[in-house]
C-alpha cells in the first residue's frame, strides 16, 4: 500500500548494484538474510537513503513496527534532523497505531522539506488512518504534484473507496495501473479496480454500511450463503440444502463432488441433491465440473490447493467450503462459502446467519465474482 522504498530519493547506479543482494534476499522471503544484508550495507555505505528506506519498508512490510521505529532513530543519527528521518519516524509511528505522534512527526518534516513528495504520501496515510479523508486526500495530490508515483494514486483510490467514491476510486486505480513500473505494481492496482467495482455494487451505501458478508464479497469475489442476521448459526444441512437452491436457480450441473479435509454427513445430502457421484480427489475430472468440497478451507493442503487451483486455471466447476474464517489472513481460494465464523482452526464458531439465496443468487451472477467466466456445467 505505502511504499517508502519506491520514492525517488537518490537513484544512484552505484547504490543500485550495491542493494542488489539484499533486494534479491527479500524477494526470495529470506527476510533474515535481507535484514543482515541491509545491516551490512548500511555498516559500510550509511549515507545510501534508498538502502534505510528498503530496510524500513521490509520491517514495515513484515508488521515489525517497533524494529522499524528503532531503524528510524538510527537513520535520525546519521542524517540529522532531516526531512527524511523525521518521514521514517512519522511512518514507523503510523504502523504503531500512534497516529497523533505521526501526525506531528510528518509535519515536521514538512516544514524542513516540504518539497519531498515522499512526506507528503506518508502524511496522506497517517491522516486516512486518523479517519481525516480531507486531509488525506490533500496530501496525496501535494505527493503527486511533487512526483507522480503508482503507490500514491493507489492510495488515493483506497481513500475515495472508503469514502464510497467509488467511480473516482477507481479512476485512480486506473491511473496506479496505467504508472506502473513493473507487472506486480500493475497487476496489484488491476486487482484494486476489480475490488472497486464490487464495492460499486452496492452504491450508495460506503463500505462501513456492507454487512460482514458483503464486505466479503466485495473484497474477495467469493460469495457467502448465510449472510443474514439470524437466531442461530447455520448446519451443514442447511448450508447443502442452499447451496443447492442457488445452484438449481443459476443452473448449475456438476459431474462429481470430490470431497477433502474430515468427513461431514451432509456431504453425501449434497451429492444427492446435486445428482453427482461423491469422489476422490484421484478421479478428478475437469471435463465433468467437478464441485471440490470441504468443511472449512484447507490453505495448508497440498491436495487442497492443488484441486482448487486445477479449477480455476481450467475455469471449469467450483470450490465450496461450508464454513471460512471472517479473517482469512491469506488469499481465499474458495468460490462460495456457507458461513463466516470468528476464531481459527477447530475452536472457530459459526456466526448466527440465515440463508439468503436470493442475494447469493446475485453475486454469484456478477461480473466481479470469482466465479464469472467460469464454465458450470460439464463440457
Amino acid at each position: 500500500m505505502r511504499t517508502t522504498a519506491s520514492y525517488d530519493l537518490f537513484p544512484d547506479a552505484r547504490s543500485e548494484r550495491a542493494l542488489a543482494r539484499a533486494r534479491w534476499l527479500a524477494r526470495e522471503g529470506r527476510m533474515q538474510d535481507a535484514q543482515s544484508a541491509y545491516d551490512e550495507r548500511l555498516a559500510t555505505k550509511p549515507e545510501i537513503k534508498a538502502c534505510w528506506a528498503e530496510y524500513f519498508e521490509l520491517l514495515r512490510t513484515s508488521g515489525r513496527g517497533e524494529e522499524a521505529l528503532q531503524l528510524a532513530d538510527r537513520a535520525r543519527a546519521v542524517f540529522g534532523e532531516t526531512g527524511f528521518s523525521y518521514t521514517l519516524r512519522g511512518a514507523a509511528l503510523t504502523e504503531l497505531g500512534r497516529y497523533p505522534e505521526a501526525l506531528a512527526e510528518l509535519e515536521r518534516a514538512v516544514e524542513v522539506d516540504p518539497d519531498l513528495a515522499l512526506v507528503w504520501h506518508e502524511l496522506g496515510y497517517a491522516a486516512w488512518k486518523l479517519g481525516d479523508r480531507n486531509r488525506a486526500l490533500l496530501a496525496l495530490d501535494r505527493a503527486f504534484a511533487l512526483e507522480p508515483h503508482t503507490d500514491t494514486l493507489k492510495l488515493r483510490g483506497q481513500v475515495l473507496r472508503e469514502a464510497g467514491r467509488y467511480q473516482a476510486a477507481e479512476v485512480a486505480f486506473e491511473g496506479a495501473a496505467q504508472a506502473a513500473e513493473h507487472a506486480e505494481q500493475r497487476a496489484d492496482a488491476e486487482r484494486e479496480i476489480a475490488t472497486t467495482r464490487r464495492y460499486g455494487v452496492y452504491a450508495p451505501r460506503r463500505p462501513d454500511d456492507l454487512s460482514a458478508a458483503e464486505r466479503w464479497f466485495a473484497d474477495t469475489g467469493s460469495v457467502v450463503l448465510a449472510s443474514t442476521p439470524g437466531p442461530v448459526a447455520p448446519s451443514d444441512e442447511t448450508i447443502v440444502a442452499t447451496f443447492s437452491e442457488v445452484a438449481a436457480n443459476a443452473a448449475w450441473q456438476f459431474g462429481q463432488v470430490i470431497l477433502l479435509g474430515p468427513e461431514f454427513p451432509a456431504a453425501n445430502d449434497l451429492a444427492y441433491r446435486l445428482g453427482a457421484p461423491l469422489v476422490t480427489p484421484a478421479a478428478l475430472d475437469t471435463a465433468a465440473c467437478p464441485l471440490v468440497v470441504a468443511l472449512r478451507p484447507l490453505p495448508a493442503d497440498r491436495t487442497w490447493n492443488g484441486l482448487a487451483g486445477k479449477v480455476t486455471s481450467a475455469q471449469i466447476g467450483l470450490v465450496f467450503a461450508l464454513e471460512h474464517p471472517g479473517d482469512p489472513g491469506g488469499t481465499v481460494t474458495t468460490d462460495v462459502v456457507g458461513v463466516l465464523t470468528d476464531g481459527v482452526e477447530r475452536q472457530c464458531k459459526r456466526r448466527e446467519r440465515a440463508p439468503n439465496p436470493a442475494q447469493a443468487l446475485t453475486e454469484v451472477q456478477s461480473p466481479g465474482a470469482r466465479l464469472a467466466g467460469r464454465r458450470l456445467r460439464p463440457n
